[in-house]
């Protein structure tokens, strides 16, 4: 029977959330070993004074099967 751990992580970017989320797995990525999922809980943004959206971020959740299991 295989173990899956679930860490979660917050991804950034100035270009859109979606890129965000891909920031998030990409950067685990060169840690993590084993990645199989992964889950968008939130996202959220900060909007500057002219009202235009600055920065992006998506509040993820990763899966990954246990070394040995």
């Amino acid at each position: 029977m295989a173990v899956v751990k679930v860490v979660e992580l917050v991804g950034e970017s100035t270009t859109g959330w979606e890129d965000a989320v891909q920031t998030a797995v990409k950067q685990a990525s060169q840690t993590i070993r084993n990645i199989s999922g992964v889950h968008v809980k939130n996202i959220t943004g900060t909007v500057d004074a002219d009202g235009n959206i600055v920065e992006f971020k998506a509040n993820v959740e990763l899966a990954f099967a246990v070394d040995g299991t």
